[in-house]
């Protein structure tokens, strides 16, 4: 039999209520520990962060610093700078995880699956061919290849550039 070692998912496991944390769109920026969090870029109303419990290695979510729950609360600022964000991040993916594809959305309320349904926020999922096998149906687990800390030590110097590009 082959094991499977993804020891970083116990996290996610016994962690039976993420709201006991509070907003972690509101409260993980107010922290200014952007390696701690997983954050890889501030931008003037948006910012990234990797998803810590990603569906794939290099799940990125972009959030407004504003705590909204949709779309349509979003200032034209926000939009234009997440979207314009968004096509930044794809860049950045392909250049140093070189995917196969992106699944890119938003879940807009708890019933599409928002794991924080009042605070909006864009997933961008980088897919590989081969990258689904049967480990969800079989035994209801996910794999994913990389450590969150080895996947931020790989993207950061790409928004580091980013950063001072975008500030210009």
């Amino acid at each position: 039999m082959d094991r499977l070692w993804a020891p970083w998912r116990m996290k996610y496991i016994l962690q039976a209520d993420l709201k006991g944390e509070g907003c972690i769109f509101c409260t993980k920026p107010a922290e200014n520990n952007d390696e701690k969090n997983f954050i890889l870029f501030r931008g003037r109303h948006v910012f990234v962060i990797i998803n810590i419990f990603p569906y794939n290695s290099g799940h990125l979510m972009i959030a407004p610093y504003r705590h909204v729950p949709s779309i349509e609360h979003l200032t034209e600022e926000e939009v234009t700078e997440l979207f314009t964000l968004s096509q930044e991040v794809v860049k950045i993916l392909r250049k140093v995880l070189d995917p196969d594809g992106f699944n890119i959305g938003m879940n807009i309320g708890r019933v599409a699956g928002a794991g924080f349904d009042q605070h909006v926020h864009l997933h961008i999922v980088p897919r590989w061919n081969g990258d689904t096998n049967f480990m969800p149906v079989i035994a209801d687990v996910k794999v994913i290849p990389e450590a969150m800390e080895d996947t931020y030590k790989r993207l950061k110097p790409e928004f580091d550039e980013l950063e001072k590009r975008w500030k210009k």
